[in-house]
Parts: C-alpha cells; sequence; structure tokens
C-alpha cells in the first residue's frame, strides 16, 4: 500500500515519515536557481513534504518564483543570531532532513545540534565527516555532470537516485511563479520587435565577453528590428557608464534602474539575453525565453558544468582551451573568440505573424 504524502515510483525507495526537508544553498542567484530541479524531485517523489529553502537574503525573489518552495529561511538573518536564537529559530522548522547542497560551517554545526534525522552532505568537506550522517561521495571539480545534475546526486540518501538528462531535470525546475511587471517597465518593451537584454557584466563571477565584441553586435542589428538593452546592477553602472555613451541612441540603459524582483519579471517579458555564466542568464533559460550563455572551455568553468537549461537555452563555447590565458580572466582572448556573427545566428526572429519565437509563453 503506497503510504500518504510518498509516491510509489518504480526503482525509486522513497523514506515515509518525511514531513519537513531543508535545502540549503547559500551562494549566488545562478547557483541557487541549478538547484531548483533538485526541489523538483524531492515534491515528485515526496509531494506532500515542505520544502524550506536557506539562502542568502539577496536570493529571496529568485527562490519565491520556483513552485517547488514552501518557505524561504534567511541565512544572512540566521546566522546573525546568538548561538541559542539561532539553534531555536532553525528548531522551529521541526524538519527530517537538511540537505547542504552548498557547504556551510555553521548551518552544518546547528542542524547537528538540533539533532536533524537526515543530515546530507558530500564527503570532500572535512566539516561534513563530523556534521553529516549522510555523506555522498561527490567531487565537483573533477566531475563531468552539469551542477544541477550534481546537485540531485545529493538526494540518493532520500531514497531518490534517478540520472536524468539536461533537459529532463529543465521540466524540474519550476520557475514560473513570476512576479508582476509594472506598467512603467513594461512599456519599455516594443512588441513589433525583438527586445534583447545585453547583460556584459558577472560581478567577476565568470569570464566575459569583450564590450568591444557586444559594440559589434549591437551595430549588426537593425534598431527597425530590435530594441536592446543593457543591463547590470549599480556596480556595474558606474563600471559600464563610459562605454554606455559610444553606443548609439536607440540603445536602452537599464543598469541599476530594477529591483531583483522587478528585472526577473522584465527579463520573462523580454524575447532574448544574452551573458557570461551568471545569474540573469539562469534567471532568463529558467523563464523560457531565448538564453545565450558565453563561455570558455576551460574546466570548472566550460558550459559543460554551467551551461543555462531551458527550453530556449543557448551555449556558445570555442575549442580554445585556454592554456596561455587561464590565470588571466581579464586578459581570456578564447572567450572573445566567440563572434557577433556567431551570436546572431541564435538570436530569435520574427514570424510572418510579427511574434518572436518565444512569444508564445508571454
Amino acid at each position: 500500500m503506497e503510504k500518504p504524502g510518498i509516491k510509489s515510483i518504480p526503482g525509486i525507495n522513497p523514506i515515509p515519515g518525511l514531513k519537513t526537508i531543508l535545502v540549503s544553498r547559500t551562494d549566488a542567484i545562478g547557483d541557487v536557481l541549478l538547484s531548483f530541479p533538485l526541489c523538483g524531485l524531492i515534491k515528485k517523489h515526496y509531494p506532500s513534504v515542505r520544502l524550506v529553502f536557506i539562502g542568502r537574503a539577496y536570493t529571496r525573489p529568485v527562490a519565491g518564483c520556483c513552485i517547488h518552495i514552501d518557505d524561504f529561511l534567511d541565512a544572512d538573518e540566521l546566522l546573525k543570531l546568538s548561538k541559542r536564537d539561532a539553534l531555536i529559530r532553525l528548531a522551529s522548522f521541526h524538519a527530517d532532513a537538511i540537505i547542504h547542497v552548498f557547504p556551510n560551517r555553521e548551518l552544518a554545526r546547528l542542524s547537528k545540534q538540533i539533532s536533524i534525522k537526515y543530515r546530507i552532505g558530500t564527503t570532500n568537506r572535512i566539516i561534513h565527516w563530523s556534521t553529516v550522517n549522510k555523506l555522498v561521495r561527490l567531487s565537483r571539480k573533477n566531475s563531468g555532470l552539469h551542477e544541477s545534475q550534481l546537485n540531485c546526486k545529493l538526494l540518493e540518501p532520500l531514497g531518490i537516485a534517478e540520472q536524468l538528462r539536461l533537459e529532463e531535470l529543465a521540466a524540474y525546475t519550476g520557475f514560473t511563479r513570476l512576479p508582476a511587471l509594472p506598467p512603467a517597465a513594461e512599456n519599455l518593451l516594443d512588441p513589433l520587435k525583438i527586445n534583447v537584454i545585453l547583460h556584459p557584466k558577472s560581478n567577476a563571477s565568470a569570464r566575459e565577453w569583450s564590450l568591444a565584441n557586444y559594440s559589434a553586435l549591437i551595430q549588426t542589428l537593425p534598431s527597425d528590428q530590435y530594441k536592446i538593452f543593457i543591463s547590470g546592477s549599480e556596480n556595474e553602472k558606474l563600471l559600464l557608464s563610459d562605454w554606455i555613451k559610444t553606443l548609439p541612441s536607440a540603445v536602452n540603459d537599464i543598469t541599476g534602474r530594477f529591483s531583483l524582483k522587478d528585472f526577473i519579471a522584465f527579463i520573462s517579458k523580454a524575447d532574448c539575453l544574452v551573458a557570461a555564466s551568471t545569474g540573469p542568464l539562469h534567471i532568463a533559460a529558467a523563464t523560457g525565453i531565448t538564453a545565450i550563455g558565453l563561455f570558455p572551455n576551460i574546466r570548472p568553468m566550460h558550459p559543460g558544468r554551467w551551461q543555462p537549461i531551458g527550453k530556449h537555452a543557448v551555449s556558445l563555447c570555442t575549442g580554445s582551451s585556454c592554456t596561455d590565458c587561464k590565470k588571466n580572466p581579464a586578459g581570456c582572448h578564447c572567450i572573445n573568440e566567440i563572434t557577433p556573427e556567431m551570436l546572431k545566428a541564435h538570436l530569435p526572429s520574427k514570424t510572418p505573424a510579427g511574434t518572436s519565437q518565444t512569444e508564445t509563453k508571454h
């Protein structure tokens, strides 16, 4: 007989009685988003479980878009508390399991001290040897798997051992609880043109395509067919301001303009986003628009590990191995061997009816 709250699937052995599971990923936006397929698989096999996501404060709007997440625990707020209050706060969730997708020393210690029954983490973190009781042998650095596939390996102690292709995992992202876009922002988009967001910077988290290449790409896009937006954070606005002044007047500067919540909404209403391996790229892919990622051919930054996953996600990477610019991110000529012409070939186009190839989702 199938137990309440557990979906019986051949080859899968869910643990009975789980009511609340914590998923901890306390790093950047893109990393957080690539952990959502793990959340989707949990809900597939434990549909009645309460799933609480533990993340950095600034990632809350991203987690709020995932239909698999029932609650959010602000790790920044939690770890500012006294040890006693932090233990009380964490214990208040009455969790049966915690998955340390991204290792956090303090969270690992706290979860052991409140005796969470299933504490899951990887063997390659020494802190886990004394705080985790369900160790998974996993080396991200040396693996050929994608980040989202590696994350799902951590579900094995919960009886979930499905090995899914990226296109299959994309279906479990659940990034559909999207915020509404304020009318003033929506009016920036042109329904008769292809709305393309160019996101040149990555907060130094990735190798970046040169601004010269972005300029060359813009020159190839007719203004009567494309409406172009340059996006970036408030800090990146300062870095890009001089370059933006050199661009055609038809190019729209939206750097530093939106909150993360509104930027997610804006991305979802556009037709395409171009970026290096950074959060907005993964957001774009998850919303279903054309997401074009630019990558160097070097471990662990290559697209095999970090490519965006989504129905219209594209990853561009040259065959150069980055051997002579491995330690020089600012001077990486390999990623710049991706030409504007190569990228332009992947931009969405208008159909005879005047809609873009991805507009049917809006």
